[in-house]
């Protein structure tokens, strides 16, 4: 059960955005045209799932580097706690801040969902794949965390 009302599809331009990035820089979607994105979202750092997953996008960064592939990763945390999680897990990517969910919102990755057999309103697990003009190529929502990375170079035809 999630809203699917504001859900992104592929062929429609990603929504720009401005956030700050884990040392608290600001870092605009528009930075990164001319070069294919992943976004992904994720509920919070330092969480078991959480941490799976983003040290699978970590393990797997060079081959999506190779592939032209930059990875950012969006949470509701604060830069300080985004800075731990970077530290701790020695991660190579950009971790974006986004309190207010306001990119969330945008991107379709707020909304109810089924935990534990109850409804609940909160981050849809999604990732969105942008060509470099900024088009939405791939929109992926209510991923699992562990797995993702390898389904995902799958389906971007990327050699493991």
């Amino acid at each position: 059960m999630t809203d699917t009302s504001s859900r992104i599809a592929a062929g429609q331009p990603a929504p720009d955005f401005t956030l700050l990035d884990a040392d608290g820089v600001e870092r605009s979607l528009s930075d990164f045209r001319g070069q294919r994105v992943i976004v992904y979202f994720y509920p919070e750092a330092g969480t078991p799932g959480c941490t799976t997953e983003a040290c699978d996008f970590r393990d797997n960064l060079n081959s999506l580097k190779s592939a032209g592939y930059t990875v950012l990763g969006i949470s509701r945390d604060k830069p300080a706690k985004l800075k731990g999680f970077e530290d701790e897990q020695g991660l190579n990517f950009t971790l974006l801040s986004d309190p207010d969910k306001a990119v969330h919102e945008l991107y379709g990755a707020w909304g109810e969902k089924s935990l534990y057999g109850k409804t609940v309103t909160g981050v849809l697990r999604s990732t969105f794949v942008l060509d470099e003009e900024g088009v939405v190529t791939l929109a992926l929502y209510n991923v699992k965390a562990t797995g993702h990375v390898a389904s995902l170079r799958k389906k971007l035809k990327i050699d493991a």
